[in-house]
């Protein structure tokens, strides 16, 4: 059975409310937490349009925060540059089409989570022994089908980079899904 264990204040990120709706943890990162989930937003705040990206979506109903997070940290109709999911599963990728259409933008993400965004195939069906507690009790009641990303669909890039983040990399960490990155992990000497 997994065990949790528990932080100390002394390691957990540091976190300041700049008044835009997200917790910045860093001058160019900051975060929304949205139920079950956090979205992440990277880019200058101010930066303005295709001057940030976004790191997933959230659930079905995120899309109006993160909306008005966009607006608030980098600018009226400032869209991102991309739109990067860690995976797919149902609480990262909730209004992910209709937000990469809304502002043009193609969607990435790793090349073993293709065939869950392509409409291909649905993901296997959840052990809710696996430990962790009540969300893994539910998980077998979570959504597991296939989204269609269509032509907004692009795979990560094979060297490591990520497309709008120059000088971060992602890093393929499978367990989760198959496919799951954690874009931005890593920042590379500039």
């Amino acid at each position: 059975m997994t065990v949790q264990i528990q932080l100390s204040e002394i390691d957990h990120a540091r976190r300041e409310d700049r008044g835009d709706g997200a917790w910045s943890i860093a001058p160019d990162l900051g975060y929304l937490r949205l139920a079950i989930v956090n979205v992440v937003f990277f880019g200058a705040p101010g930066g303005g349009d295709r001057n940030w990206v976004l790191i997933d979506t959230g659930l079905p109903t995120s899309r109006s925060s993160i909306l008005a997070v966009a607006e608030k940290r980098f600018g009226t109709n400032a869209r991102p540059a991309a739109i990067i999911l860690t995976h797919g599963h149902f609480d990262h990728v909730g209004p992910v089409l209709d937000l990469a259409n809304k502002w043009d933008v193609p969607v990435f993400a790793h090349p073993l989570e293709r065939p869950y965004l392509d409409g291909t195939t649905s993901y296997p069906p959840p052990d809710p022994w696996v430990g962790g507690g009540l969300m893994a009790l539910l998980s077998p009641l979570f959504p597991r089908g296939p989204i269609d990303l269509g032509s907004r669909l692009e795979i990560l890039p094979g060297d490591g980079s990520i497309p709008g983040m120059p000088g971060w990399q992602w890093l393929h960490t499978p367990g989760h899904a198959p496919g799951t990155s954690r874009s931005g992990a890593r920042k590379t000497a500039r």
